[in-house]
């Protein structure tokens, strides 16, 4: 499909009547038990979509409750796994068969460019389910080396019930990384979406019982946080819970595994990833260019952005300037439009957010070479323009905290440890990158940097294949490939006396 002929297909999805949505419980949508509903508003201009379901806390048990009948059933959990790895590529098609639905849908909910929700969410979200449907037949047992008259089995097998909690920034995506391995394993999933981004994974779950997933393994609900979510941690039918949002709610997902049944609780909490630049990177034009595309794309709406630009003093000055020129030439604008490079914010917290970020910065002394203010506010949208803010100093608030916005700070520094030493001050180590000519100071930037993802001379673009995940602040556990099944299988020995 040409480019012009994509972009017609958009259009006509741009206004497509959205139903009121409910919740999936046991293979059935249904309203909350209390009727209740929430507006999902549109970052591109602010008007109204539709309505998601309020689940309260009787929804998330009667969901809960079905997905653990479901699991004692067996029809999933106990099927082969070539059963479980028809089905799901099944998903995976019905998925890239949707695909430009999917995308267009995502993005009038939470504001993603099209051209990088079209990869970023069904794409990906089709590669995943493919990835651990291809995998999941292969996974074997082990014997343990035991002496001759004893026969040790060590045997893998399905936790029960897996409840995912999901962001709004990549809900797909995500959302993919969790369900996905979770149902390969055969696990029962209670799936709760953010409720600003909640339409792309409802979706999902059509196509989940299109393609034959039994009733009760995958449920959805949806609804506000600190009501559904805290129901989901708390709830004593839930084995797993996987989570990927703030290192707020991620403590609370803790205190309520604490108080319920101690549930196994993954966090993927977020950071404040630094981009290392030396001198010596070996094009620095190429480098200045993927600094911005690493904070700007999405709007800086991405776990591993690379908010935190640390440049050599000798160049730190030109190489900020050049990022900031280059900020100013993105294609800024309507995120439904295939040339656009950098959509819409979320929510108006989240811009307001953003903007409080960038005014305090300066208040502390930054300077404010690009960016810096709200734009587009008469489309009635979200929209921040990219922000450089160079001369940053690293006990800032915008050097510390993680601002899930368009803004990137610039910090120099003088030599290789003094690198070092300013990306590891920071309670995040999700990502990081280095550019350098020099292969033994990668290799030691790779040994020496505490994140659990080291680029080299690039940012970003890592597959299924290599698994994401943090140290620190960041969280526990990781996402894609064959690791990401270890937080979702049980270890069962057996000791045979022969």
């Amino acid at each position: 499909m040409g480019e012009g002929t994509m972009q017609n297909e958009i259009n006509l999805r741009r206004t497509k009547e959205i139903a009121p949505q409910g919740l999936l419980i046991d293979g059935n949508w249904r309203p909350a038990k209390s009727g209740a509903t929430l507006d999902v508003l549109s970052p591109l201009d602010g008007t109204r979509l539709t309505t998601i379901a309020d689940a309260g806390r009787e929804d998330v048990d009667l969901a809960c409750a079905s997905a653990r009948t479901a699991f004692e059933a067996g029809k999933w959990s106990r099927a082969a796994p070539a059963q479980r790895k028809k089905v799901l590529l099944k998903l995976a098609e019905l998925i890239e068969r949707d695909a430009l639905d999917l995308a267009v849908l995502g993005v009038r909910d939470n504001g993603t460019e099209i051209a990088m929700a079209l990869k970023a969410e069904p794409m990906s979200a089709a590669t995943t389910f493919r990835y651990y449907a291809e995998l999941i037949d292969k996974v074997y047992g082990e014997i343990a080396p035991t002496q001759g008259d004893v026969l040790a089995l060590v045997h893998r097998q399905a936790i029960g019930v897996v409840a995912a909690i999901v962001p709004w920034n990549f809900p797909l995506m995500i959302g993919a990384w969790k369900i996905a391995p979770a149902l390969a394993a055969g696990n029962s999933v209670v799936l709760k979406p953010a409720e600003t981004a909640s339409l792309t994974l409802l979706r999902l779950a059509e196509l989940a019982l299109e393609a034959g997933v039994p009733p009760g393994v995958f449920n959805v609900v949806t609804g506000k946080g600190p009501i559904t979510g805290e129901a989901l941690a708390l709830s004593m039918d839930v084995d797993v819970m996987a989570f990927t949002g703030s290192g707020g709610v991620g403590r609370k997902l803790l205190e309520y595994s604490a108080r319920s049944n101690l549930k196994r609780t993954y966090l993927e909490l977020g950071g404040k990833s630094p981009n290392v630049v030396f001198a010596d990177a070996p094009d620095l034009d190429k480098a200045a260019k993927v600094a911005a595309y690493g904070i700007f794309r999405n709007s800086g709406q991405v776990c591993i952005a690379g908010s935190r630009l640390l440049v050599e003093a000798s160049i730190a000055e030109e190489f900020a300037a050049k990022v900031a020129r280059i900020a100013e030439g993105m294609k800024l604008g309507d995120p439904l439009d295939l040339a656009t490079e950098a959509g819409a914010i979320n929510s108006e917290a989240q811009l307001q957010r953003s903007l409080g970020f960038a005014e305090r910065a300066t208040a502390q002394g930054a300077e404010l070479l690009t960016g810096g203010a709200r734009i587009f506010d008469d489309t009635g949208g979200w929209f921040m323009a990219p922000t450089v803010l160079s001369k940053v100093r690293a006990d800032m608030e915008v050097a510390r905290h993680e601002v899930f916005g368009p803004v990137l700070a610039v910090i120099p520094f003088s030599d290789e440890a003094e690198a070092v030493r300013l990306a590891n001050d920071t309670e995040f180590g999700l990502a990081s990158a280095v550019w350098t000519s020099n292969l033994s100071r990668a290799h030691r930037m790779v040994q020496a940097l505490r994140a659990g993802v080291v680029h080299v001379n690039t940012y970003g673009g890592s597959d299924m294949t290599v698994p994401l995940g943090g140290v620190k602040q960041s969280g526990n556990g990781h996402d894609k490939s064959p690791h990401a099944l270890d937080k979702f299988f049980d270890l069962k020995t057996a000791w045979i006396q022969l």
